[in-house]
């Protein structure tokens, strides 16, 4: 599997004027839109996405939503589930199932005693409930095993 090629940060502004994104935006607005007013307010606006869980199943009357994951592969993948998690109704739950839970997180830094924060780690601090194949609640697993 080829390796993700990291993106390139953007350009810094130089000589752009405070307040403006650009020395372009800057002239326009000094100039064809003189009267209209700049940077006047901030918009909210989500965008849409859907979202398939690996295994669902309704246990005392919660939906239980199990991702199933070997491991994260960068930020935006991570961080989806927590905007996941917020359009849940009240009475789902997203719960982890890792293959790896002590497995570092993509672009974890090194701490200051070598160790670096771990997919565990990650969901404890984003309040998600994790498990892995041994600590799996008895009640959720198939009885055919």
């Amino acid at each position: 599997m080829p390796r993700r090629v990291p993106r390139k940060p953007r350009p810094k502004k130089t000589g752009v004027p405070k307040g403006y994104d650009s020395i372009w935006e800057y002239e326009i607005h000094q100039t064809l839109l003189k009267d209209w007013k700049h940077h006047w307010d901030n918009i909210d606006y989500i965008v849409k996405h859907k979202y398939e869980p690996d295994f669902v199943k309704v246990i005392d009357n919660k939906t239980i939503l199990i991702e199933a994951k070997g491991r994260f592969w960068d930020y935006a993948e991570y961080s989806k589930y927590i905007h996941i998690r917020e359009a849940l109704p009240k009475d789902y739950e997203l719960v982890f199932l890792f293959q790896k839970p002590f497995a570092p997180m993509p672009q974890a830094k090194k701490r200051k005693d070598g160790t670096k924060r771990t997919h565990a780690e990650w969901a404890e601090t984003n309040n998600f409930t994790w498990y892995n194949e041994e600590s799996l609640p008895k009640e959720w697993k198939s009885n055919e095993l």
